[in-house]
């Protein structure tokens, strides 16, 4: 008996947390990412208890595992400006309780960006700032995951040895789990070549000695607008882009991944795109979800 493969989209919370899940299950997935409030706000409120209850009801119902929360985009925990730096510090603690909250598996963070000072200051800043927003914060059910960046600018992470470092790091000083969400389009931007079969091999043999793989529950599956080693973050529908089809088939059948969720994160130009794209994802895999 095969693996369930679990394949879904990041959707909107516009109208509420139970019409987000609602719509993952209307466009073909079974796993589905959001936003836990507004990505563009620093301040936000918790959702109600029948929000909640009504989310955990469609989730259940549309058999949607895992839910995957990615982090507010303003937030920067490795910021050298320290008024930036407490604000972020503010709002991942929020981010850190309403992911429990809402009983979400996962939650995503990029590692930030180190502008104005070194990269190994940096990561030492995020570090700090991480264990200061989880004081006090205990769950056996949320993991945190460091996902892995294009190298746009000064951000942080476009190594997997950057995001070990930060794991080492947090050591026993965090009352969660920590672990890892590797995106396609930010891995090709970044230098590691995915789109033929020993490039992928070879990539994931080295994310298996420094993260290990085993940690890393989630992918962020997004074909890329911009080519190898550019370290310019753009999404393109699946098989659109630099990465293309027969890379995306061999990621979706390797044995290594298996069992992983895929997570699209791919454009909305038109109504019905993240289905599309969902729908290619499931005839690579060869298989239906």
């Amino acid at each position: 008996m095969r693996e369930l493969l679990r394949i879904g989209a990041h959707t909107s919370i516009a109208g509420s947390l139970e019409d987000a899940a609602g719509h993952a299950h209307k466009i073909g997935g079974n796993t589905f990412q959001i936003f836990s409030a507004s990505p563009r706000m620093w301040r936000a409120s918790p959702p109600g208890p029948v929000a909640v209850q009504r989310l955990k009801q469609a989730r259940e119902k549309w058999d949607l595992h895992p839910l995957v929360i990615h982090d507010n985009y303003l937030i920067n925990l490795a910021s050298a400006d320290s008024a930036i730096r407490e604000k972020s510090i503010t709002a991942f603690r929020g981010e850190l309780e309403r992911a429990i909250l809402i009983g979400a598996e996962y939650l995503v963070a990029h590692p930030g960006s180190f502008k104005n000072q070194s990269l190994e200051k940096g990561i030492l800043t995020f570090v700090e700032s991480l264990v200061k927003a989880s004081d006090g914060i205990e769950s056996t059910h949320l993991m945190m995951l460091l996902e892995n960046t294009a190298g746009q600018g000064s951000a942080i992470g476009s190594r997997l040895e950057e995001l070990a470092a930060i794991r080492h790091l947090c050591g026993g000083k965090l009352g969660y789990k920590l672990g890892y969400c590797l995106d396609t389009a930010h891995a090709l931007a970044s230098g590691y070549d995915i789109t033929t079969a020993p490039g992928l091999d070879g990539f994931l043999a080295r994310a298996g000695a420094v993260l290990p793989l085993a940690l890393v529950p989630v992918i962020h599956a997004n074909d890329s607008k911009t080519a190898l080693g550019s370290r310019v973050d753009r999404h393109e529908h699946i098989g659109k882009g630099h990465i293309g089809e027969e890379a995306f088939r061999r990621i979706l059948t390797h044995k290594k991944l298996r069992g992983k969720a895929f997570i699209l994160e791919t454009p909305i130009e038109e109504e019905g795109d993240d289905a599309v794209n969902i729908s290619t994802m499931k005839r690579l895999a060869g298989r239906a979800v």
